[in-house]
């Protein structure tokens, strides 16, 4: 039986148009495919295209959103060999990594894929994007969550936009490719994961729960109480300096993160740094936050994490249990340590 993907079109600067305001959202996405890629599309896998009403353009998408093309994306599952999610640049590897914990499990390619220039223009990156992502969702070793972008094939929980004007925007700091797309597809076989049966996880998501915390040299205690005490706040990522260090001797600060912990709030420490990870108890102020009781985030990207600590909320996991699952390997988001 031959492949047949379903492209799940969300939104983003690849099916953008011109408006009096700049470039806006436009319906109407299928028909541009198929008149842009006319000649290649003969050699490509067949696809069905479902448009997302009304369609999102990225900087305004919310985790609401996420359970919506969870939701879309499991209720076709069994119909299609793989998928093709198009989306926009700016938040594409929160909703790549969202999608590789709900969707946990995959026996199928969920390829991510966006552009920077807009199909419709002359000169653009999306007619190579879509064409690469295509050809992923039609192979049937890809079985995870991932991004294809300039031909980089990027697992999707690893993969952070680097490049706010290149066209190779997105990289995978802390973790190789998965492959890259040149005169062939190649596949690093050895990193992909395996299929398993899937376990889908689709809740409803508080756009309230999780907020996350830069540290700066003179960051006030008054504004991180300010964060903290915010309405609906369960969970907070703490972006400290190298591999997970605060500013200890800010006394005031610290009894805010001991305060918040004791009602309840999850802290999760990652570091600022775009390569390496937490290793709390290299320094004597790191080892600080670990006794009050933040957990280390080992080398998660703040997408990454940031999808994941919503997740075990949304699923209403008490404080032990996300102590626990939120170091924890799932589909290949961390490095665990020895």
């Amino acid at each position: 039986m031959s492949a047949r993907i379903l492209v799940l079109h969300t939104g983003g600067t690849i099916g953008m148009q011109p408006s009096s305001a700049g470039l806006a959202p436009s319906p109407g996405f299928e028909a541009l495919i198929r008149e842009r890629l006319a000649a290649a599309l003969p050699q490509l896998p067949a696809f069905d295209l479902i448009e997302l009403d009304p369609l999102i353009d990225s900087a305004d998408l919310c985790p609401t959103h996420w359970t919506r093309i969870a939701q879309l994306l499991r209720a076709h599952y069994d119909a299609y060999s793989g998928f093709v999610l198009t989306h926009g640049t700016d938040t594409l590897g929160y909703t790549a990594a969202a999608l590789s914990f709900m969707l946990r499990g995959l026996d199928k390619p969920v390829v991510v894929t966006g552009s920077q220039i807009p199909l419709f223009a002359a000169r653009n990156d999306a007619e190579e994007n879509l064409i690469g992502a295509l050809q992923l969702a039609a192979m049937p070793e890809l079985r995870e969550v991932c991004v294809c972008f300039r031909g980089r094939v990027l697992r999707g929980n690893r993969s952070v936009k680097v490049d706010a004007t290149a066209l190779a925007a997105f990289d995978s700091p802390n973790a190789p490719w998965l492959g890259s797309i040149g005169i062939d597809i190649e596949l690093d076989r050895a990193a992909l994961l395996p299929g398993v049966t899937p376990a889908f996880s689709v809740p409803t998501f508080d756009p309230a729960a999780v907020a996350v915390l830069r540290l700066f040299p003179g960051i006030q205690a008054g504004l991180v109480k300010a964060v903290l005490g915010q309405p609906g706040l369960r969970g907070v990522l703490l972006q400290s300096y190298g591999v997970g260090n605060p500013p200890a001797a800010n006394h005031a600060l610290m009894e805010a993160l001991e305060a918040a912990l004791a009602r309840g709030t999850v802290i999760v420490n990652l570091t600022q740094c775009s390569r390496g990870g937490v290793a709390g108890g290299t320094y004597a102020t790191g080892a600080a936050l670990q006794r009050i009781g933040v957990i280390p985030g080992a080398d998660l990207t703040l997408e990454a994490a940031f999808a994941k600590l919503h997740l075990l909320l949304a699923e209403r996991r008490t404080p032990a249990e996300i102590r626990t699952l939120m170091p924890q390997a799932w589909c290949g988001e961390l490095t665990p340590r020895d």
